[in-house]
């Protein structure tokens, strides 16, 4: 079988993967960038490019030791990537396609183009849990991505605003550039351009909540999926002025002995991240975050989405029921799909995932579901029963339709019933029968495994 395929940028060649009758593209360069430079597309390479192994992941605080040996990232590491191998370097914009393999080009198929979490400080496109999404096998192109992050993606200084007319946000620039590559090169994969959901969980939601806030995205999103922090809140997720954040970044140039930006710039990655890391644990705070930049973050998002400026399509909202601060989480998710409704917008539905994964007594923690939604169980170590095959069943074939035509019903699936006045329930995923339901936010907790960075 050939996997190789004609795009605008040029030929490209993949590989198989664990979904019989779908091919997989890896590691495609979809920009470059040097240090904290906004990222440029790429357009064109020579010879035939070769998608078969992963690209590098940003480089990031696990780069520089061994999670194995640290008892506090134990769960996590255990969970999503023990066993195995990741490149970390600056040149990370990679991102992966899957795809029908006979997917003919211009066959139109849906698109969901996934931003991962990781407290933007942390993750990759292709730990285990991403690794061979089973959307494909539903006639749904999907696509992973890498990005800057921690103070490569997030770092504002001064000097950086006056040289390109804005600072911050390098990290969510990416995911802009990834996402405006996919819509100019998909269809050579068989992708829609016009059908491209975006989706997000933690600060990947944080990001696609950004992205359909932004007026540089408007034209490229057709719907959106959020789980554990999609929603504006006072709270939880909001977005400071980039000024804000120049004190900190100062500190951090001059706990690494910098004077200068070019000595900044020059700064092995390692030394950046440790003056980071040591100016963190003094001033505590969210300083590897989204700003406001007056480009592709123009206002604070509880403005921007009373002003209504959020992109008009379907949205797919939710949480879980050991997540981080569930009760905000949760009601975040809801009152952004009851927002849409209020304002006129297309319909839109949420979800509250307690299912109990089975292997501890953790409950349904932060990041619990993404096996579900990418139906990637296969590739966990926990003994997963009947009752979760069935339920990832369920959740991919609800989200692939989502994505084909903006409503997560058909297939005979129960039925998922929109949030709108006078109709709050949502949609209860795991340990019951998968029904509308409501949820007691009084009873809602979180285990401390959700305190650190899941990406971390």
């Amino acid at each position: 079988m050939s996997y190789e395929r004609t795009t605008p940028c040029g030929q490209i060649a993949g590989c198989g993967c664990q979904w019989p009758g779908v091919a997989a593209y890896k590691g495609i360069r979809y920009a470059t960038a040097g240090r904290w430079e906004y990222p440029r597309p790429v357009t064109h390479w020579d010879g035939v490019y070769q998608a078969t192994a992963y690209g590098a992941a940003c480089f990031q605080p696990r780069s520089f030791y061994d999670e194995a040996q640290v008892p506090e990232k134990a769960f996590y590491y255990h969970e999503f990537r023990e066993g195995e191998h990741y490149d970390y370097s600056e040149d990370c914009l990679f991102l992966n396609i899957w795809t029908p393999e006979n997917a003919a080009p211009g066959a139109k198929l849906p698109v969901l183009f996934y931003i991962h979490g990781g407290g933007f400080t942390g993750g990759c496109g292709n730990e285990k849990h991403f690794d061979g999404p089973a959307w494909p096998t539903k006639g749904v192109v999907a696509v992973t991505i890498n990005y800057r992050l921690g103070p490569l993606g997030f770092a504002c200084l001064p000097e950086l605003s006056a040289e390109a007319g804005h600072t911050g946000n390098y990290g969510l620039y990416d995911q802009l550039c990834a996402l405006q590559w996919v819509h100019d090169n998909i269809a050579a994969f068989g992708g829609d351009p016009a059908r491209i959901t975006v989706m997000g969980q933690s600060a990947g939601a944080m990001s696609v909540q950004q992205l359909c806030l932004s007026p540089l995205a408007k034209d490229l999103i057709a719907g959106a999926v959020m789980s554990s922090g999609g929603g504006v809140s006072a709270h939880f997720g909001s977005v400071a002025p980039a000024p804000e954040r120049y004190a900190f970044w100062q500190s951090v140039a001059r706990r690494a002995g910098c004077g200068s930006l070019a000595a900044l710039r020059a700064l092995p990655a390692a030394d950046l991240f440790a003056a980071w890391q040591a100016v963190q644990k003094l001033t505590g705070g969210m300083n590897c975050a989204p700003v406001i930049d007056g480009q592709l973050i123009p206002r604070d998002g509880a403005l921007a989405a009373r002003r209504g400026d959020q992109c008009a399509v379907p949205y797919l909202m939710g949480s879980t029921s050991e997540d981080i601060v569930p009760p905000i989480v949760h009601k975040m998710a809801k009152g952004w799909c009851r927002l849409q409704a209020d304002q006129g917008r297309p319909a839109s539905y949420a979800w509250f995932f307690d299912r109990r994964l089975p292997g501890d007594e953790n409950g349904a923690w932060h990041s619990s579901d993404l096996w579900y939604w990418f139906g990637t169980l296969d590739h966990c170590w926990r003994p997963m029963t009947a009752k979760d095959r069935l339920l990832s069943e369920q959740m991919v074939q609800y989200l692939c339709n989502f994505a084909a035509t903006g409503n997560p019903n058909g297939g005979g699936l129960p039925l998922w019933q929109p949030v709108y006045k006078g109709q709050s329930r949502v949609l209860r995923l795991g340990q019951g029968d998968t029904r509308m339901g409501g949820v007691n936010t009084a009873k809602l907790t979180h285990t401390m495994l959700t305190n650190k960075a899941v990406g971390e």
